[in-house]
């Protein structure tokens, strides 16, 4: 009885010591998985660099050709594509940034302040997310226009600075991370709002809002259908519809059009390069205080 007894811690450190063990089908599995997430991308640089050709030719042609620098010229050339870039960035950084901080401060609120109609508020902007944004085009058109907002960058951005998914991601987020006696402490020592939710909220959920703020950019960067409908200066057009304009009207240079999505690219490329990391971390912190 004492053997096993003595063995029995053994057998389980050795079996927890299997489960720890990452086997090669799971890195097969991601492998596949990065080549086919990579693939659309370096394909594009391919055709970019090669011409249409490479799509057209049996079998098509999978490595690139040395043209890529020539078509990026081309692009530079053809539409104002650094303007675009840099108004691409400014509406993105703003909306990512402010509606961060929005959706916090309405995630508080709805997760930790008790007030009239709180649950039927939240149910509301629960409700908001089932409608498609295609219905809520007209409406928001005619409101910026009544605004004298049309061809105008706050046209973008203002419609973006808060959303209904944000304030669900980050309601749950305080509702998961942030405990009733904490906030009872801080009332006791004589905070008010605010300074609950700037001074120990807001620091608590940070990755969550810095995860949020990083969607939006995400999703911001890759709008096309709002920023067409409401711009019209050249000057002021985002990247999307700067890569809309590198297309003709019956025919599509596709080297063009490649290399101008590729350049598009290559700045949320480097935005997850460098904070993808944190990105992870901030996901993973909030499901594992979930």
């Amino acid at each position: 009885m004492s053997d096993v007894i003595e063995r029995t811690p053994v057998r389980r450190r050795a079996r927890g010591g299997r489960v720890g063990r990452v086997g090669w089908p799971t890195y097969l599995g991601l492998s596949l998985a990065v080549i086919v997430s990579v693939f659309p991308l370096y394909y594009m640089f391919v055709i970019a660099s090669v011409g249409a050709q490479a799509v057209t030719s049996s079998p098509p042609r999978l490595y690139p050709g040395l043209n890529f620098f020539d078509v990026a010229a081309k692009v530079f050339e053809t539409v104002p594509f650094l303007a675009s870039l840099a108004n691409s960035v400014l509406v993105s950084l703003t909306i990512a940034v402010v509606a961060s901080i929005l959706c916090a401060l309405a995630g508080f609120a709805f997760a930790k302040l008790d007030f009239p109609g709180r649950n039927v508020l939240f149910l509301i902007v629960l409700l908001t997310m089932t409608v498609p944004a295609q219905l809520s085009v007209i409406p928001q058109y005619l409101i910026v226009s009544w605004l004298n907002w049309v061809d105008t960058l706050q046209a973008i951005i203002v419609p973006g600075l808060a959303s209904a998914f944000g304030i669900f991601w980050m309601r749950q987020h305080m509702a998961t991370t942030l405990s009733d006696e904490l906030i009872q402490a801080a009332r006791m020592d004589g905070c008010n709002s605010w300074q609950l939710f700037w001074r120990i909220a807001f620091p608590i959920v940070r990755p969550a809002a810095f995860v949020l703020g990083l969607i939006n950019f995400t999703a911001v960067w890759n709008d096309f259908m709002w920023p067409f409908i409401v711009l019209k200066s050249p000057e002021l057009f985002t990247v999307q519809i700067a890569i809309k304009q590198l297309q003709a009207n019956r025919s599509i240079d596709l080297a063009l059009a490649m290399g101008g999505s590729f350049l598009a690219t290559l700045p949320l490329l480097v935005v997850f390069f460098f904070v993808g990391r944190r990105m992870v971390a901030g996901i993973m912190d909030g499901a594992f205080k979930g």
